[in-house]
C-alpha cells in the first residue's frame, strides 16, 4: 500500500509528526513501513517559466523563437511545440539540467539560433503520454520558482507491507484512521453516509448468489465527457505510481485508493438491455476478451458480471473490453460491489492476472462501505466530468451478516498486557479507531466491531487493538512468573527408572522389544488352553505376521533376544527388560496395560569378564535370585515389616515354562508379585536356546503399590561385634530363608546381622530333617557387649526357633 504525506493530510493532522516518526507508529501498530522517500526528486532542477514574447524561426517555418523569462532572468529558447504563446505559463529545463528519461540539457543551436534551454511536455518529464504540446499551467504560478514545489510534487511516498488480516488499511482513510486512532486527532472523510433508497429503473441487476456476491450497488451518470483528469486528481495516481489514463478512469482509481472500495465504470450504451447479471459462466461461454486485449480461458465457477447477453467483467478482477469506457462514451453505470475473497482468489490465480482490485477483494473489501465509496465517486464524476447522477439506483445486499458484537473483559485485557486499565481508556482506545464500545458491567464492554474490520472474531482480537493503540513499546517489560517449586514427580517412573540403573549397574543389559509380538509365543511358551494370558489384542493392520498381536508377556521377546546372542557367539548374556502387556477389555476398547520387569541370565554367572580374573562357573537359580533379592533390597521393598517380601516355593503356584524343582514364588503375604526359575530345556528349544536359562518375572505395578521403607542413616559402629552361630535340625519343609526371616523379625535390639552359611542333609542327619546353620551378629551401637548380654539375646533367638519350627539342636 503507497500513500503520500500530503494526500495523508487530507483526512488526519499529522503536523506534528515527522515522516521518521510517522513510520515508527506505524510500523508499532502493525503496519510495517518499508519505505519513506521522497519523490519527483528529479524534477527538482526544473523551473517555472513565462512565455514573454513570441517570433518566428527565421530558418524554419515550423519552429518558433521565444523569449522566456525566469524569475529574472530571460532566455531565448527555440521551441516546436503547437501552443506555445506569449504570456504562457510553462515549465523549462535549463542547461545543466537532467530529465527523467536521462537526456542533458545543453546549449545548443537550432537552425543557426542559439537557444539556451527547452520548454517541456508532460511526456518528456515522465508525467503522462501526452506530447501534443508543452505543459500549459496556472496564470497563477510565479516564474522563476521551482516546478516541483509549485506543482505540489515536493512530497514524500510511504510504502506499507500490510499483512493479510488487514484489507482495511488498502487505503488512504485506512490507514488515517490509524493514526487518528494514535493521534488523538479527528478523521476526516469526504463522504461518510449514503444510501440509495430508490430504485432506477433504467437498468436492472439480478445477482445469482449472494455468498459469491453479498453486495452489488450501482447507480447511472449521465452527460459524462470522457477527458484528460484535473492535475490535483493526476498529481495524486502519479504519486503512488498510477498511470493516469481518463478522467473516469482516473476517479475510479482514486476513490480505490482512498475508500479501499474498488469501482467499475461501464459504458452504459453497452449493456444489452440495460442489465447487469452476476453470475457464473454458461456453458458455451469458455473465453473473454479484458481490458488489456487478452482472450482468457473462463472456468466454470467464476464468477462474471454480464449484461442481458454476454459476460463483460471478471468480478472483482478486471472489466471486460467490450464495455470499456471510450471517449464516445456519455453515460457510465457505475459499479460498487463486495465479492467472495475465496472466489476472487481462485478467479485471479487461474487467470494469472493480479491486479489493484483483485488485491483487495482477496483480502475482503468492507460490504458496508460499497455505496459510501460509489457516493464518493458520483460527486466526482459531476465535478470532474460534467456529469448528471440519475436518481436512485440499485442497493442489493442479499449477504448481510449481523454485527458480530463481542464482550471484553478489563480483567482479561489487563492480565494479557500487563497494565491496568479500566473502561474508559479501552473505549476511548477503541472508538478512535471506529470500534463501538457500550458498558455492559464493572468489568464487561459490549463491543460492535465495524464491518470493515473483518480480522477481528475473538476477545482476544479486541486485547491486541488495545495493545497496538497503547503502543507495544509503552507496554512494561516484566519477567514470567515462575514458580520455583520443584515439579510432582511421577513415582511409578522414578521406580523404573531406579530399577533399571540398579540392575545395569549389576552387569545387565536393557533390551527395548517391540509390544507386538507373534501369536506363536504362547504355544512355545507351554500355555494352558485356559490360560489367561491367550487373550490377545490383535492387530487390524500389523506390520508383520510375526508382530500380530499385543504381547501379554516379556519372557518369549527375552528368550528370543537370548537366542539372538548365542547366534552371534554372545554366550553368556544377562539381559532384563521393563515393559507393558496387554489384556483385552472387549471389542473396540482400550485394553488393560500394565508394567512388567522381567529379566534373563543365562551362561556364565559373571559375563564376558576375563577368564584370568574369574573362573568359569555357569550361573543357577542361586544367580537370579540374588539379583531378584539385590532389586528389591536396593529399591527398600525387600524385608518390610507389614509387606514383608519372601521368596516360596510351589504350594500349587507354577508356571508351565519354568522347572518346578527350580522355581520361587515372590510374595507379598497371600499376593503374589513375581517369580524366578529355570526355564524348562524344551521351552527353550522352542526358541532355539540349548544352554540353561534363568529367569525373573515380576508385577512392576504391584510392586509400586507397596509402600517403600524410608532410607535411615546411622553412624559407623564404634564398639565391636560379637558372632555366635547356630546349627539346628529342622524338617525337610522349612525352608532356610524361614528361620532367616524369624530371626530377622524377632525385632532383638542387639542382633545387627544374620546370614545361612550351611543346609545340609545327609547321613548324619536323621531322615526327613535337614541341618540348617545360622551366622548371627550382635552389636550394641552404645557399649561393648559382654557375655551375660550376648548370652541372654542368643538364648532368646534358640528358643524362639526351637519353639515356631520344632527345631533342635544338631548332634555330631
Amino acid at each position: 500500500m503507497k500513500f503520500t504525506l500530503n494526500w495523508l493530510k487530507e483526512y488526519v493532522d499529522i503536523d506534528g509528526l515527522s515522516p521518521s516518526d510517522l513510520a515508527d507508529k506505524l510500523t508499532m501498530l502493525g503496519l510495517e513501513v518499508d519505505a519513506v522517500e521522497e519523490i519527483f526528486t528529479e524534477l527538482e532542477p526544473l523551473k517555472i517559466a513565462k512565455v514573454v514574447k513570441v517570433d518566428k524561426h527565421p530558418n524554419a517555418d515550423k519552429l518558433t523563437l521565444c523569449e522566456v523569462a525566469v524569475g529574472e532572468e530571460t532566455f531565448e529558447i527555440v521551441c516546436g511545440a503547437p501552443n506555445v504563446r506569449a504570456g504562457l505559463i510553462t515549465v523549462v529545463a535549463l542547461p545543466g539540467t537532467v530529465l527523467p528519461g536521462g537526456m542533458k540539457i545543453k546549449k545548443s543551436k537550432v537552425r543557426g539560433i542559439q537557444s539556451f534551454g527547452m520548454l517541456c511536455s508532460e511526456r518528456e518529464l515522465e508525467l503522462s503520454d501526452s506530447h501534443t504540446g508543452i505543459m500549459e499551467l496556472d496564470d497563477s504560478l510565479t516564474h522563476g520558482d521551482s516546478f516541483r514545489k509549485a506543482l505540489g510534487l515536493d512530497d514524500i511516498l510511504v510504502e506499507v507491507d500490510l499483512t493479510p488480516n488487514r484489507p482495511d488499511c488498502t487505503s488512504v482513510i485506512g490507514v488515517a484512521r490509524e493514526v487518528a486512532g494514535i493521534t488523538g486527532k479527528p478523521l476526516t472523510m469526504p463522504v461518510t453516509e449514503a444510501e440509495i433508497t430508490t430504485t432506477n429503473h433504467e437498468f436492472s441487476v439480478d445477482v445469482e448468489s449472494h455468498e459469491l456476491c453479498p453486495r452489488y450497488g450501482a447507480r447511472l451518470i449521465k452527460g459524462v465527457t470522457i477527458g484528460q483528469s484535473p492535475w490535483w486528481l493526476r498529481k495524486k495516481l502519479l504519486s503512488i505510481g498510477l498511470r493516469p489514463i481518463n478522467n473516469v478512469v482516473d476517479i475510479t482509481n482514486l476513490v480505490m485508493m482512498e475508500y479501499g472500495q474498488p469501482l467499475h465504470a461501464f459504458d452504459f450504451q453497452k449493456l444489452a438491455g440495460g442489465k447487469i447479471v452476476v453470475r457464473t459462466p454458461r456453458s458455451n461461454e469458455t473465453t473473454f476478451t479484458t481490458l488489456d486485449d487478452v482472450e482468457r480461458k473462463l472456468d466454470k465457477d467464476m464468477l462474471m458480471i454480464c449484461d442481458g447477453d454476454k459476460p463483460v467483467a471478471v468480478a472483482g478482477v478486471m472489466g471486460g473490453h467490450n464495455s470499456e469506457v471510450s471517449d464516445d462514451t456519455s453515460d457510465i453505470l457505475l459499479e460498487s460491489a463486495c465479492f467472495n475473497p475465496i472466489s476472487t482468489r481462485k478467479t485471479a490465480r487461474l487467470l494469472n492476472l493480479a491486479t489493484e482490485a483483485s488485491y483487495r477483494f482477496e483480502r475482503g473489501v468492507d460490504p458496508g462501505g460499497c455505496i459510501v465509496a460509489m457516493e464518493r465517486a458520483v460527486q466526482l464524476f459531476c465535478e470532474v466530468a460534467g456529469g448528471v447522477a440519475q436518481e436512485g439506483g440499485t442497493d442489493y445486499y442479499g449477504g448481510q451478516k449481523p454485527l458480530n458484537s463481542q464482550t471484553l473483559r478489563i480483567s482479561k485485557t489487563s492480565d494479557l498486557l500487563g497494565i491496568d486499565l479500566d473502561h474508559e481508556k479501552i473505549s476511548s482506545l477503541l472508538q478512535s479507531i471506529g470500534i463501538r464500545c457500550k458498558k455492559k458491567d464493572d468489568d464487561t464492554l459490549w463491543v460492535n466491531p465495524p464491518t470493515f474490520r473483518v480480522d477481528i472474531e475473538r476477545e482476544v482480537d479486541l486485547v491486541e487493538e488495545v495493545a497496538r493503540l497503547i503502543g507495544y513499546d509503552n507496554i512494561p517489560t516484566a519477567l514470567p512468573t515462575v514458580q520455583l517449586s520443584y515439579p510432582e514427580q511421577d513415582n511409578d517412573r522414578s521406580l523404573r527408572q531406579e530399577a533399571s540403573d540398579i540392575l545395569t549397574g549389576y552387569g545387565f543389559y536393557e533390551a527395548i522389544n517391540y509390544s507386538f509380538s507373534n501369536e506363536k509365543h504362547l504355544d512355545m511358551m507351554g500355555l494352558a488352553e485356559d490360560d489367561p494370558r491367550r487373550s490377545q489384542v490383535r492387530l487390524l493392520n500389523p506390520l508383520t505376521e510375526d508382530q500380530s498381536v499385543m504381547r501379554t508377556m516379556l519372557i518369549p521377546g527375552l528368550l528370543e533376544n537370548v537366542a539372538h546372542n548365542i547366534n552371534h557367539q554372545q554366550y553368556s548374556v544377562k539381559l532384563f527388560e521393563s515393559g507393558k502387556v496387554f489384556t483385552p477389555t472387549g471389542e473396540n476398547e482400550q485394553p488393560l496395560e500394565k508394567t512388567r520387569l522381567a529379566g534373563v541370565l543365562s551362561g556364565n554367572r559373571y559375563g564376558t569378564a576375563s577368564p584370568l580374573h574369574f573362573k568359569q562357573e555357569m550361573a543357577d537359580i542361586l544367580d537370579v535370585k540374588g539379583v531378584a533379592e539385590y532389586l528389591l533390597r536396593e529399591i527398600r521393598l525387600y524385608g518390610l515389616g507389614d509387606s514383608l517380601l519372601t521368596f516360596e516355593t510351589g504350594d500349587g503356584i507354577s508356571e508351565p515354562y519354568i522347572d518346578p524343582g527350580q522355581f520361587l514364588s515372590i510374595m507379598n503375604n497371600n499376593d503374589v508379585l513375581g517369580l524366578i526359575g529355570r526355564v524348562r530345556p524344551e521351552i527353550a528349544k522352542n526358541f532355539g536356546v540349548k544352554q540353561e536359562v534363568f529367569v525373573f518375572d515380576l508385577d512392576f505395578d504391584g510392586l509400586c503399590h507397596l509402600q517403600s521403607s524410608t532410607k535411615d542413616f546411622s553412624n559407623l559402629p564404634v564398639f565391636p561385634a560379637v558372632k555366635r552361630d547356630i546349627a539346628l535340625l529342622v524338617p525337610d519343609h522349612i525352608s532356610a530363608g524361614a528361620l532367616l526371616e524369624a530371626v530377622r523379625a524377632s525385632r532383638e535390639k542387639l542382633i545387627e546381622q544374620c546370614d545361612v552359611f550351611d543346609v545340609y542333609q545327609g547321613d548324619s542327619v536323621k531322615e526327613g530333617h535337614k541341618s540348617v546353620a545360622l551366622s548371627v551378629t550382635y552389636r550394641s551401637p552404645s557399649k561393648t557387649l559382654t557375655e551375660k548380654n550376648v548370652e541372654k539375646a542368643h538364648t532368646k533367638i534358640i528358643n524362639m526357633l526351637n519353639s515356631k519350627f520344632e527345631a533342635s539342636f544338631r548332634e555330631g
